[in-house]
């Protein structure tokens, strides 16, 4: 690429000028073989003895790593008048090979890390970067336990990572004051503490998009179902009339195959009780719109969204925009696929959890990079190739699945990419969706060793051989 990957790390501050230099060699020593291990990826030994005593270095964190990448996808943010940023948790096990001082995950036999990660996209789906990440373990004797958890303070909580993510989404909010943040989050998100704290924020905040998993309750009480009883907000919605039908692509899951779902689509401004445990707190006002399938396969995996915004729902388009944003949450996932399965985190063997996280740390910025490309292709397909990458990465691949002479102009973005996914298995079919990011990381390895030839041994055309 015409900057490289390393140019997220510009300005990066770790004490000693060395250090910001082996950051950036790092980096991009990680990012040339994504699916290699750090010997791998490292050009000899030297270079990966360097590697090792970077990560174990007490200077380096992951929050020192990744503050010049967040840097950027801020820069990246305002060019955009809306930006998603969606939360979540992915598990990572190191059980057949765990650091000397790991802990566990959720038996005390299993070990590792929670891994819960702030990703910045567009509603289009185009991966801006990673604004935030936290990492955290459980110690066995804590196993068990959730009913003592329940009265721990928030702060205390497991959960307050939801919170400090929505937090995260209002400052990036105060720092791009031309871009609408909303904050995205899965039924895990569905905490309270982020609605009130939304509700007494003055602008600028980030907007929320939750889907629900508690069964809350309205302030007026349903005589029907008990004299405590209460009016439950997804009764409430249901009820409400029919305001939109649509169709959804649905992504496959490990429950459920890809399949389009017709769903109908209803919404109300409803005020919320506070949790009974914590009738403090005050009560608080937002719109929830409700999506469920109609002629679904019945197997479980119907849609049934509750979701809970502070977004407008006023009009059918704030309808569509609603339940958008919430399916382009699914991006979180890819990112996840791709941080796992294409850069082989779970197969890093470090000696303590604070090297592993600072690799970690460089894996997230390649994983966002590869997602980066994977949605270019779809939302700017014109752009020329030489907008992202260099000349021997684009002219290299060209002439070695092309095999033929170079165009007078750099090719649209659209046509390189189906010649870069070529070399990582991708059929390149008038049928087929378009490339995902397992194509484009296999594709990518493969490019910069052709670059690297490219210019070893020149970029000049071959000269013609003429027989006698």
């Amino acid at each position: 690429m015409p900057e490289g990957i390393e140019a997220e790390l510009d300005g990066i501050v770790l004490g000693d000028a060395r250090l910001n230099r082996r950051s950036k060699k790092v980096l991009k020593a990680l990012a040339s073989n994504v699916e290699a291990s750090i010997n791998g990826a490292c050009d000899g030994w030297a270079d990966t003895l360097a590697a090792y005593r970077f990560f174990d270095n007490t200077a380096v964190t992951p929050e020192k790593i990744l503050e010049p990448h967040r840097a950027a996808t801020e820069r990246r943010m305002r060019a955009h008048p809306v930006v998603l940023v969606v939360q979540d948790t992915t598990e990572l096990d190191f059980t057949s090979h765990p650091p000397r001082d790991a802990a566990c995950l959720d038996k005390s036999y299993r070990f590792g890390l929670y891994d819960h990660v702030h990703l910045a996209i567009t509603p289009d789906r185009l991966c801006l970067g990673v604004v935030g990440d936290e990492q955290f373990d459980r110690a066995p004797e804590s196993l068990g336990k959730t009913d003592e958890r329940s009265t721990l303070p928030i702060e205390e909580k497991e959960s307050f990572r939801w919170l400090t993510g929505y937090r995260l989404a209002s400052e990036l909010a105060a720092n791009c004051p031309d871009t609408q943040v909303v904050s995205v989050g899965d039924r895990e998100a569905d905490l309270y503490d982020i609605f009130v704290e939304a509700q007494s924020q003055t602008a600028p905040r980030a907007e929320f998009l939750i889907r629900a998993r508690v069964p809350r309750c309205l302030l007026e009480r349903d005589p029907a179902a008990g004299e405590a009883a209460y009016c439950k907000v997804r009764d409430a919605v249901r009820s409400a009339p029919l305001r939109e039908t649509r169709t959804l692509e649905l992504n496959q899951t490990p429950k459920r195959e890809a399949r389009i779902a017709t769903v109908e689509i209803r919404a109300l401004t409803v005020t919320i009780k506070p949790p009974h445990a914590r009738r403090r707190l005050p009560a608080v006002s937002m719109q929830v719109v409700l999506a469920e399938e109609v002629g679904g396969p019945g197997d479980g995996t119907d849609v049934s969204w509750l979701l809970l915004t502070s977004l407008p729902i006023a009009a059918s388009d704030d309808l569509r925009r609603v339940l958008d944003y919430y399916v382009a949450r699914w991006t979180i996932e890819t990112f996840f696929r791709v941080f796992k399965t294409g850069c082989r985190v779970e197969e890093i063997q470090l000696e303590t959890t604070a090297r592993l996280k600072n690799c970690l740390a460089f894996y997230k910025i390649i994983a966002a990079r590869v997602l980066y490309l994977t949605y270019l292709n779809r939302t700017a397909p014109d752009l020329p190739a030489s907008a992202v990458f260099a000349p021997e990465e684009w002219k290299s691949v060209w002439r070695v699945v092309k095999k033929k002479p170079l165009p007078k102009r750099p090719p649209r973005l659209a046509e390189f990419m189906k010649l870069l996914t070529q070399l990582g298995g991708y059929n390149n079919r008038a049928t087929e969706a378009p490339p995902g990011p397992q194509p484009i990381w296999i594709g990518l390895r493969r490019m910069l060793d052709f670059a690297q030839a490219w210019l070893a041994f020149g970029p000049s055309e071959p000269a013609r051989v003429v027989y006698k």
